[in-house]
């Protein structure tokens, strides 16, 4: 199959690898040339723009940072719409903001093209040992066309459901990993500071009421230098959604402001 990769950061580029290693048809487009050589040296075709990327493409898959980014590469004129043919279809892996899904997707609807949501979890070990976790909003038809293709990065793979579930989905799956890392923190150096050792902390915590993923690989969790603006970002919109949805989430505001504290 034809598929297109628009973003290739440090999960990004492993995800384009995995599907260039699955033998289909892969051409990639990154600003920075270094994971573009990479892309090269593995097999995929190298662009010179979003717009070609849309040309050559059945699938495009775009993971880029922000809102802002994502409107670049789809609508700039030399963006994946100028570029894509009717029928074609667009998987959005970048978290960003659901109003953004919904006036993209239509964007993309005007021009024969669908659009879905599919935020990813994993990070960069997840992307490069083909262990991530997808959640795919969109139609029926969309999701059977994406589910093989998102397979050769990773055997979890649901469908949330219409467009703009996938994107909510992972808004929620962000805020508990960051509410989760700040109970892990402060019930860590809690244990710590009483004179027990984070492998005795991490055993009582995996066998009771508190077990977390964070919390079973605390002593051992060091995540990449970005993560923390990451994380900041993602928190930004879910606070902002939760205030379009008129509700209160305290527990995100705390944990983003400590950020700098919690994220090990």
């Amino acid at each position: 199959m034809k598929i297109g990769f628009i973003g290739l950061g440090t999960q990004g580029k492993y995800l384009a690898i995995n599907l260039v290693t699955a033998g289909h048809d892969v051409m990639v487009f990154d600003l920075r040339p270094e994971p573009l050589a990479e892309l090269a040296a593995a097999g995929a075709r190298i662009a010179a723009s979003s717009l070609e990327v849309g040309e050559h493409a059945e699938i495009v898959e775009i993971c880029v940072l922000d809102d802002a980014q994502l409107r670049s590469v789809l609508l700039d004129d030399d963006g994946v719409l100028a570029g894509a043919a009717p029928g074609s279809l667009i998987a959005v892996h970048s978290t960003v903001e659901p109003a953004t899904i919904t006036a993209l997707a239509a964007a993309a609807h005007a021009r024969g093209v669908e659009l879905i949501d599919a935020p990813v979890s994993g990070s960069e070990p997840g992307a490069r040992n083909r262990n991530m976790s997808y959640m795919v909003g969109g139609s029926e038809a969309a999701f059977a066309r994406v589910q093989p293709i998102f397979a050769t990065s990773g055997p979890r793979i649901t469908h949330t459901g219409p467009l703009g579930s996938g994107i909510r989905a992972k808004l929620a799956h962000q805020l508990i990993i960051c509410v989760n890392m700040l109970a892990a923190y402060e019930g860590m150096r809690l244990g710590r500071e009483a004179g027990l050792t984070a492998e005795m902390l991490q055993k009582v915590v995996h066998e009771g009421a508190a077990q977390s993923a964070i919390a079973d690989r605390w002593s051992q969790l060091h995540l990449a230098p970005h993560a923390n603006g990451v994380f900041y970002k993602d928190l930004q919109l879910c606070l902002k959604y939760a205030r379009e949805l008129g509700i209160s989430v305290p527990g995100a505001a705390l944990a983003q402001q400590l950020l700098d504290t919690i994220v090990p």
